[in-house]
Parts: C-alpha cells; sequence; structure tokens
C-alpha cells in the first residue's frame, strides 16, 4: 500500500480552494468535534462527581449491609456479630435499636426517628461521628439519656447543646388515672450535620442501652450493621452472612435502601450522555460536508492520479485519510479540553463566583453546593472512541463518491 495516499490525505486537510472556504470548514468541524468531545466529558464527570458525593453521604448515616430480625427483636445479636465479622469482605459489625416517637421541647414539638447505637461499635460501620458539627457522638454513654439530633430537627426543636427535650412513644402505660403516653427526658448532648434533609430532619441518636429501655427491647436489638470493604459487593456478602447464620432474618443494603436515588442519577447519565453524543454526532457529520466539497475542488487531481496509475481503492484511501485526520485532530483537542476541564473544574467555578460575586449552588437550596468533578477513564475512553468511529463512518461516502470519479468526466472542462 502506498505511503503517497496517506500523505496526500493529510495536504488535503490544509486544501485551499480559491476562497479558502474547505479550509474553514474543515477548520470548523475540528472544533464542533473538540467542543462536543469536551463538553461530553466535563457533563459526565460532573454527573459522577455529584454520584460520588451523594452515595458518600448515605453512606456516612447508613451501613453497607443491615440483618434485622422479623419482628425487630434480633437475639443473641453478638453471635450474630462474630459470625459476621469472621466472613471475608467484612471490616466490622455493630448492633442498633430503631423506633419512633414525639420530641417535644418547650416551644416546639416534631415527630422522628430514633436509632440507638454503640458509639464505639457505630464509628467502625458509618461515618455518623464525622458529621457531628457540635457536641460529640461518644457522649451517648449508657444511662446518661443523651440525644444527638440533625441540624434541622434542632432548629425545629429550636435546641441547642445543654437543652432538654421530652421524647414521648405511642405506647400507653396504664395508671390509676388512665392510659397515658410513655415519656423519656433526654439532654441534647450533639448535633450533626450530613446536608440531606431526609437525615437532618428525621433523626436522632441514643445509646443502644438507653434505647432497648425506651423500646423495651430487654437485651435484644433492631439488627446489626455491616461496614464491607467493597461495598457494591454488599449484597452478596450480606446474603451469605445470613445463609450461614441459619436464615430466618431480612437483610437489606445501601444499594436497595436508596435505589431512587442511584437510579435517577444513572438516568440523569444516560439522557446527558445521548443528548450530547447527538452534539458529537452532528460535528462529525460535518466532515460529510467537508469531504463533498474537497472531492469536487479536486476532480482535476483525482483524475490525474487515476491517469498516473491509481486504483479506486488508492483514491478511496486518500479521503478516508483526510476525514479521519480531522475526527482525530478534534477528538485529541476535545479530550485534552474536557480533562483539563474537569480536573481544574472546583478551582475554576470558585474563581468564578468569586468575580462575579455569584453562587452557582446556594448552600440553602442544594443540599451539595459545590461542584464535584470525578473524572473516570472508561468515560474517557468511550467518548473518545465514539468520537472516532462517528468521524470514521463520516467519510465513507465522500470517500466513496471520489473514488468513483472517472477521469475523461473530470477533465472534460479543464
Amino acid at each position: 500500500m502506498a505511503a503517497y495516499e496517506y500523505w496526500i490525505g493529510r495536504r488535503y486537510v490544509r486544501s485551499r480552494s480559491s476562497d479558502g472556504f474547505i479550509s474553514l470548514i474543515s477548520a470548523i468541524s475540528m472544533l464542533g468535534i473538540a467542543i462536543a468531545v469536551g463538553v461530553l466529558i466535563v457533563v459526565l464527570s460532573v454527573v459522577n462527581g455529584f454520584e460520588r458525593e451523594l452515595q458518600g453521604r448515605l453512606l456516612a448515616m447508613s451501613a453497607h449491609a443491615t440483618i434485622e430480625h422479623p419482628d425487630e427483636r434480633l437475639a443473641e445479636w453478638q453471635a450474630w456479630v462474630d459470625l459476621a465479622v469472621s466472613q471475608p469482605g467484612v471490616d466490622a459489625a455493630a448492633p442498633f435499636v430503631t423506633g419512633q416517637g414525639l420530641l417535644v421541647s418547650v416551644d416546639a414539638l416534631s415527630g422522628a426517628e430514633f436509632r440507638g447505637i454503640d458509639p464505639e461499635l457505630e464509628a467502625r460501620v458509618s461515618g455518623v461521628g464525622d458529621t457531628v458539627i457540635a457536641g460529640d457522638l461518644g457522649s451517648l454513654s449508657a444511662g446518661s439519656f443523651n440525644i444527638v439530633l440533625g441540624v434541622e430537627l434542632a432548629s425545629e426543636l429550636g435546641v441547642d447543646i445543654g437543652d432538654k427535650v421530652t421524647l414521648t412513644l405511642a405506647e400507653g402505660v396504664v395508671t390509676p388515672a388512665g392510659i397515658v403516653p410513655r415519656m423519656r427526658r433526654f439532654t441534647v448532648s450533639g448535633i450533626y450535620r450530613v446536608g440531606m434533609y431526609e437525615f437532618d430532619r428525621r433523626l436522632g441518636f441514643l445509646n443502644v442501652r438507653d434505647a432497648q429501655r425506651l423500646f423495651r427491647k430487654a437485651d435484644d436489638v433492631t439488627g446489626i450493621r455491616l461496614s464491607v470493604s467493597d461495598v457494591f459487593n454488599a449484597p452478596t456478602i450480606v446474603r451469605e452472612t445470613a445463609l450461614e447464620g441459619g436464615g430466618g432474618v431480612l437483610v437489606s443494603d445501601w444499594t436497595r435502601r436508596h435505589v431512587n436515588f442511584f437510579r435517577s442519577i444513572q438516568i440523569t447519565k444516560s439522557i446527558l450522555f445521548v443528548i450530547l453524543l447527538m452534539v458529537i454526532a452532528v460535528a462529525a457529520f460535518n466532515i460529510v460536508s467537508t469531504l463533498v466539497m474537497v472531492v469536487k475542488d479536486k476532480q482535476s487531481d483525482i483524475a490525474i492520479l487515476r491517469t498516473a496509475g491509481a486504483t479506486p481503492g488508492d483514491i478511496l484511501r486518500i479521503f478516508v485519510t483526510q476525514g479521519s485526520v480531522i475526527g482525530v485532530l478534534g477528538t485529541f483537542a476535545g479530550v485534552l479540553l474536557g480533562v483539563l476541564l474537569s480536573l481544574n473544574l472546583e478551582s475554576i467555578v470558585q474563581f468564578m463566583e468569586a468575580v462575579f460575586n455569584v453562587k452557582f449552588l446556594a448552600a440553602d437550596v442544594y443540599f451539595i453546593s459545590d461542584l464535584p468533578a470525578d473524572l473516570r477513564a472508561g468515560d474517557v475512553v468511550r467518548i473518545a472512541g465514539i468520537a472516532l468511529l462517528l468521524a470514521l463512518l463520516s467519510t465513507l461516502y465522500p470517500a466513496w463518491r471520489g473514488a468513483r470519479t472517472l477521469p475523461a468526466e473530470a477533465l472534460r472542462y479543464e
């Protein structure tokens, strides 16, 4: 295969007609592919960043997996903890007790969910302690009847560290005066902020022993929470652990509990990918118009090459090379642009916010107030591969037309 075909193809990229219009169209095609590829890489990196941030915040409050008894009374839970930590891939396990009630302060009241935990063991299975912004999670000692509230819940109740709240349960206690609800006084010893309203507004933490007494669990617990090495393998690990323990329990994992969050992110990511892929396709198919004009402009050159012995296949490769060079250069520039923007996106956004004195994602509106970016090599390779494929496909029809040019017909009016 002669090397001149590729040399001519590369030379035609800089081809100039009498008015330079073809060179302009070639440059626009390259620029269009570069911008489309770069934007798609940046957009997918931002979506990946939001997914990573959301996953991190969810897993800070939710265990990777849980094992619970159907009637919320898991007896011999210590044996389950020992069994869980002995399984491959399980890093730690901790008991928990859950319940619901009404919190009453001096000025307000609010319903909430409560989770009884052992602060020392809980630190091994979740990042709750890292979210505490006032007080200390370690203050939840047995018998202290302290409580740690979410920042939104504390604001709703109008309480702060050291204030008293009354937890009222729906269960009644029979007294000579009739049936009255069970109540217990707690001291607010900590306030946490995850940045997600459903946690900050609805969840409070107690000591597991206090929760057992409050919800009348005796020595039983609601279940145990697991921390695993590979969070994406949590469903398999928790099922195997339950089967190893003889079954009879309910298992769950973070992918089930928060499936709607991650499903919506995947749907959004897919839609954006398709939309921006169409932009790449439009930019790539500009190569068609470019090559059609080049073929028209180079009719005499084609005729001379044919009479000099070039075959239709040689002509085909000349124009395929030209279109491929446009696609490769545009894709490479787009990948470079997208990677650089993605790696420096947070700094760029902060700079723009400082210059224009605006906030793109207000913290009082969005629970993720910055613009995270998570650049993944797989996305970059996939985008670059699709862009190159579309560019190559765009060259076939014009190249085929050029290969069918008849020398006598092309030179008739020369």
